[in-house]
């Protein structure tokens, strides 16, 4: 019985050529000239302001808290429905964090609620683009605006993901907030095994982003020629990737509309096949102010012991279908420290929400695979 993984990273064909490139430059620390092509691809599709590449989202994440002087007894509102990472960010530098309940539609943050939790240490909101579906941008900004809050992106699901606002124009996620955070682990729709970035739209935080992306030092001054010397600036620490691992982020970056179009693809194939069991199983719910990305495809079924009895039954039958994140506000390290209200809407995600395989080299074959072996249950 041929099996069918949850991921399989994808090669376009010139990952090793770009790699052998940069061994032969003589230069495979981080930025490198593959590291600046990079920069360059995101700044002048996208629009970002600067983006520096990090070794991870959560390096990207870290870097944001350090920028925003987030200190001690400090106020972060972010989902609870998220990866780790967004919280650690901003526990390593002090913060208490505020989470927010997920929305009763989609795994994302709840705009409407952001509000009442703001108080007079708030220094920041984190919404999270779960799967590449756009928050209500002008509802999270308008609501920044009004407090004097800063706003991080975590959009490390959306390459290739857009926001459209009241105003009618079409944003890429990543470029509204006054930073963002990505990622290209090998589970992203554009991915260097590991890898990041932090994007920069608001020019007060550029150029200490440089120093302490660069271990709290100008040193990236001094290559470029501006100071004839660099030395000790900041606090920062090694957030820098390797060259090598940029030469496989630009393979990747140089074929995004192809492995956009295959993605879409399959995500499309899957709610046209799966849309008789809406019944069953609530589908993802993409609102009309965002785009999709087809970084995943979720399911939503009425309890935890029938997700897993649903996510066995696919294992046994050669699909490998895998749940997402766990409640943080109700995790081991934080579940003490937290002393807001229930979210209901994050539990049932916790407990309801399953993936099904999402990959580029994913078949018609495999897809009505999976649906069939689903549909039998």
């Amino acid at each position: 019985m041929s099996h069918i993984p949850f991921n399989k990273p994808y090669l376009t064909g010139k990952e090793i050529d770009y790699i052998y490139q940069a061994v032969q430059s003589g230069k495979i620390s981080g930025d490198g000239m593959f590291t600046k092509k990079c920069h360059d691809f995101f700044e002048k599709k996208y629009g970002f302001r600067k983006c520096l590449l990090t070794s991870s989202c959560t390096d990207a994440l870290e870097m944001a808290a350090i920028l925003l002087n987030i200190k001690e007894g400090d106020e972060v509102i972010m989902p609870s429905y998220t990866f780790v990472s967004t919280a650690t960010a901003f526990v390593l530098r002090g913060a208490n964090i505020i989470f927010c309940d997920s929305r009763k539609d989609h795994p994302g943050m709840d705009e409407d609620q952001i509000e009442s939790l703001i108080t007079k240490r708030t220094k920041a909101i984190v919404p999270v683009h779960y799967g590449g579906v756009a928050c209500d941008m002008d509802k999270i900004m308008a609501i920044a605006e009004k407090h004097g809050l800063y706003v991080v992106e975590d959009a490390a699901q959306c390459v290739e993901s857009y926001y459209t606002g009241k105003d009618g124009i079409r944003k890429p996620l990543g470029s509204i907030g006054h930073m963002a955070a990505f990622s290209f682990h090998e589970t992203k729709n554009i991915q260097s095994g590991e890898g990041g970035m932090l994007v920069v739209n608001d020019p007060q935080f550029a150029e200490r982003a440089e120093v302490i992306r660069e271990k709290g030092t100008n040193r990236s001054k001094f290559f470029r020629g501006e100071v004839d010397k660099y030395g000790w600036c900041d606090i920062g620490s090694s957030f820098l990737p390797s060259d090598i691992i940029a030469a496989f982020l630009y393979a990747q970056l140089e074929n995004v509309e192809d492995i956009q179009k295959k993605r879409i693809s399959i995500w499309n194939k899957y709610l046209e096949l799966l849309s008789p069991m809406k019944d069953r199983f609530s589908m993802p719910v993409i609102p009309a102010y965002a785009s999709n990305n087809a970084h995943m495809f979720y399911l939503v079924c009425h309890g935890l012991a029938e997700r897993t009895e649903i996510i066995e039954h696919l294992k046994k039958n050669g699909v490998n279908s895998v749940y997402h994140y766990l409640s943080l506000h109700k995790s081991p390290f934080y579940e003490s420290k937290y002393h807001g209200k229930e979210l209901p809407e994050t539990d049932r995600y916790t407990d309801c929400l399953f993936r099904l395989p999402m990959f580029y080299e994913l078949t018609d074959a495999d897809i009505n695979k999976v649906v069939t072996t689903l549909n039998n249950k």
